[in-house]
């Protein structure tokens, strides 16, 4: 990543911890929210903005020049270990998904059972654990990569197929935000690995919009998961009709 692209991004990540839209950032600038987007899209920026955007999200160039310089404590996922630290403690768990929602140590106790104690000891921990970092104020600082994933069939990935599955497909997938389509068919490996490189980029895709959409006030948010997988597979009950080959 260039520098300056960089710097933009972490200056993305400041206003997202502070919960300040571009809207926000558009009326301390005098501008309209699209020249905004514009400016951070295409990372162009005076350098009287830029300044005037850090000091609205409580930073500054030095500052995020120092956050670029060690961007290699970004993770993109856990270790095993780490994984397992996590998965063994529900509220341990549930506090990591709510940072990577990008949800505040205040909303975390408004809505959950949680004291606020409680919670910064559980922060604490992820802060050790090296997910996110917890700094003065209780603001929360995530260390991981826009890619960021749990580790394919590892602990976390095997509580929620374990204990959620049944819950998330105990729906009619009806509802306007819902939908569950299931397609059968014979694929090549070429036409297979070229689907993967598709529903990859969809989920890319999502994780994109849930850090855009992390501007948003958390009453215009709701929890949603996307469910992406392809893998050679019939059914069972089909395999074991199947002629046994002769030798």
């Amino acid at each position: 990543m260039k520098g300056t692209q960089a710097v933009v991004e972490g200056l993305k990540r400041a206003l997202r911890a502070r919960r300040i839209t571009y809207a926000r950032v558009a009326r301390t600038l005098g501008l309209s929210e699209a020249s905004v987007k514009r400016m951070f899209s295409r990372n162009h920026f005076t350098l009287q903005r830029f300044d005037q955007v850090c000091e609205l999200a409580g930073t500054t160039f030095t500052e995020l020049a120092r956050e670029t310089d060690s961007a290699g404590a970004y993770i993109s996922q856990l270790t095993l270990e780490q994984e397992r630290e996590i998965a063994r403690d529900r509220k341990l768990l549930l506090v990591a998904v709510c940072t990577l929602n990008h949800l505040t140590l205040d909303q975390i106790v408004d809505i959950y059972q949680l004291t606020r104690a409680e919670c910064v000891r559980l922060l604490l921990r992820l802060d050790r654990i090296k997910l996110l970092e917890l700094l003065p104020n209780n603001r929360i600082r995530l260390l991981i990569t826009p890619t960021f994933s749990w580790l394919p069939d590892g602990p976390i990935q095997r509580y929620f197929t374990s204990r959620a599955q049944h819950e998330y497909f105990r729906s009619r997938f009806d509802g306007p935000e819902e939908v569950l389509l299931l397609v059968n068919g014979m694929l090549s490996r070429s036409s297979a690995l070229a689907m993967l490189t598709r529903l990859k980029r969809v989920a890319n895709e999502f994780s994109e919009l849930h850090g855009h959409d992390a501007e948003l006030p958390l009453g215009e948010r709701r929890p949603s998961t996307l469910v992406v997988a392809l893998r050679p597979w019939e059914l069972e009950d089909f395999r074991e009709l199947r002629r046994r080959k002769r030798s």
